[in-house]
């Protein structure tokens, strides 16, 4: 049975201490993820969302790493893999490839909007990677009416001019979160390109199926300000086992930079309930 949807206010932030960060080799192409936390602590793959890159995780990693080890993926079309065209099956194998070779083959998997319906695959393929499965921003099957949706915002990308796409988020990030976060979440750059093709390879997935079949433990993380993925998120999630469902006050979309400390309690306190 799923929980209700609780929200989550009045929490306080994680100190942010040192950790030991290992640089991929970006140039050479080998790995398309960067790691830092100490070797033998638990792994978090944690997984973007449409036109980011890994380092929109910059607020949790520095919050969690000096006890976590913190592994973020790029995805095709965004980051280090911003020349590779996005499918949903390549994008699983890479996040997979993360698990085996920088988390020792099980990991806690953490998705936010596009990086979930990813972590929702990955974890209904290969449920024995996934210690436990949160998402954040991912609760609308991309069917029926909300497929327009899907269509809308994917091919909106495509036609825009990209740089103008990048001025105009760049200058919203900064405006809504201060230059020091929007340039921390940004470091990697924008990928206005690669998001309109990985929102279009979406349309027409089950989900719902994948989180079924994975069948382990899950939190659902959804902003209150987040109407187009908090809406049906309790349709999305029905006759799921295993699912403990969060809202965050005052967070939309990407909750994660939102409401940092908020999310990132959630975060470690559904991995303190996980078995071992």
């Amino acid at each position: 049975m799923s929980e209700s949807a609780e929200p989550v206010d009045t929490i306080p932030a994680h100190p942010a201490e040192a950790a030991r960060h290992e640089g991929p080799d970006e140039a050479a192409g080998h790995v398309h993820w960067a790691v830092a936390g100490p070797a033998g602590a638990p792994p978090i793959v944690f997984v973007h969302g449409a036109m980011m890159h890994r380092a929109v995780w910059s607020l949790q990693i520095e919050a969690l790493s000096d006890r976590y080890r913190c592994i973020t993926v790029d995805l095709p079309g965004h980051g280090t893999q911003r020349g590779n065209s996005f499918s949903l099956d390549g994008a699983a194998a890479g996040v997979v490839a993360a698990i085996d070779q920088a988390a020792g083959g099980r990991a806690v998997l953490v998705g936010l909007s596009l990086g979930g319906y990813v972590a929702m695959t990955v974890a209904g393929r290969h449920p024995e990677k996934v210690r436990g499965l949160v998402i954040a921003g991912s609760t609308r099957e991309p069917v029926g009416l909300s497929r327009l949706g899907f269509h809308l915002y994917g091919w909106g990308l495509r036609l825009a001019p990209e740089p103008a796409v990048r001025a105009i988020a760049l200058a919203w990030f900064r405006r809504r979160y201060g230059p020091v976060v929007a340039a921390a979440i940004t470091a990697g750059g924008h990928f206005a390109r690669g998001g309109s093709q990985a929102v279009r390879h979406l349309i027409g997935g089950r989900y719902r199926d994948r989180l079924k079949a994975y069948g382990g433990p899950i939190l659902v993380i959804n902003g209150t300000m987040d109407l187009v993925f908090r809406v049906g998120a309790g349709r999305f999630l029905a006759g799921v086992p295993g699912v403990t469902h969060r809202m965050i006050p005052r967070a939309g979309h990407l909750s994660n930079v939102d409401r940092p400390e908020a999310f990132t309690k959630l975060v470690e306190d559904f991995i303190g309930t996980l078995a071992p």
